[in-house]
């Protein structure tokens, strides 16, 4: 029952206990004491809405941020993803494999300058990084499984003429 509750909740966090009971085929009761112990357990971390900032007149700048790290004896990577993920810019932090970086950031601005005053000031600066690469967001076409933006529909092909 859990796993279908999470599923439900990642694709609609606003659904009450009493729709997800409905749609599991459980009592409203079991659902909201099941997603209030997983809340508890932090495996529901929390809600959020997915917007689009560009039709919301208000347009963030987004970065992913490469960071090679020299990991610290007995710790690992921790300590260092720990310290990044505390700072109010950073959106995620993920420790990745076969990659040119050990850890990818995400982070958000008001401008590409705000980004890279963040990377160069907080970031760089860390005793054990060791070189950071940064690429821009330039246009969001999915995020978290929605669409953002108007897709094109096949009588929205431009015709060209022999």
């Amino acid at each position: 029952m859990k796993e279908e509750i999470l599923k439900i909740l990642e694709k609609n966090s606003r659904l009450s206990a009493a729709d997800i009971a409905a749609m599991i085929g459980a009592s409203e009761e079991e659902v909201a004491a099941a997603i209030s112990e997983m809340e508890k357990e932090k495996i529901i971390c929390g809600y959020s809405a997915v917007i689009n900032w560009e039709k919301a007149n208000d347009e963030k700048v987004m970065a992913q941020i490469g960071v090679k790290i020299s990991p610290v004896r007995g710790e690992g990577f921790d300590r260092i993803a720990e310290r990044i993920s505390r700072f109010e810019e950073v959106d995620s932090v993920y420790l990745m494999s076969g990659a040119s970086h050990d850890l990818v950031l995400t982070i958000e601005g008001e401008s590409m300058k705000d980004i890279s005053h963040f990377v160069y000031e907080k970031i760089a600066p860390m005793e054990t990084v060791l070189s950071t690469s940064t690429f821009f967001v330039l246009k969001k076409y999915k995020d978290h499984n929605v669409i953002l933006g108007e897709t094109r529909g096949a009588d929205e092909r431009i015709q060209i003429m022999p």
